[in-house]
């Protein structure tokens, strides 16, 4: 896997996907995401296999999408995982074909409404903000802990820091993340 800090910044290789389809960056954004999708997804309770089409269908809306993404928003990896958890949703919420269910009524829960949708979608965009405003270091802390699931001992030998040092980051940001997105606007 490669280190984010001896490959192009990830913003940049998803512009570079965005403006002229290079290859390339997508292989570096693919081999980033790769794995750390199939651990989120792996997390939510999906199969090896069913992680991996997941992963992959994430990779393809991200290179289909990647003109979307705006670099002053903040890190790509909030971006790609929220693509990711949409994906996921969507997933659940699709009607299985092929499969006949008598007891099934017509009048099946549609979901949330357009309001609510879009009240999913704001605090997206808050959580998004909140991230961005963090300094890269905590985001990296936060990345190794929550989606590449590695532990607290694990990340204290990777980012050589003392084990209460990262504890104390990981407990601080988030307590700070759950303040922000706690606020009204």
């Amino acid at each position: 896997m490669p280190d984010i800090r001896s490959t192009p910044k990830l913003a940049d290789c998803i512009e570079a996907v965005a403006v002229s389809r290079d290859r390339i960056a997508f292989t570096v954004l693919f081999r980033y995401y790769m794995p750390r999708l199939k651990t989120y997804f792996g997390r939510r309770g999906l199969t090896p296999t069913a992680a991996d089409d997941l992963a992959q269908e994430t990779m393809l809306r991200l290179w289909d999408k990647a003109h979307y993404f705006d670099p002053e928003k903040g890190h790509p990896s909030p971006w790609v995982f929220t693509i990711a958890r949409n994906l996921l949703v969507s997933r659940f919420r699709k009607p299985r074909l092929g499969v006949v269910d008598a007891d099934v009524s017509a009048f099946e829960d549609p979901g949330p409404w357009p309001d609510e949708r879009l009240a999913l979608n704001d605090s997206d965009v808050e959580l998004y903000r909140a991230l961005a405003a963090l300094p890269e270091m905590l985001v990296d802390l936060l990345e190794a802990s929550f989606l590449d699931g590695k532990s607290h001992q694990q990340i204290a030998q990777q980012q050589n820091m003392p084990l209460g040092t990262v504890k104390s980051h990981l407990r601080r940001t988030l307590k700070r993340l759950r303040l922000v997105l706690r606020q009204e606007p």
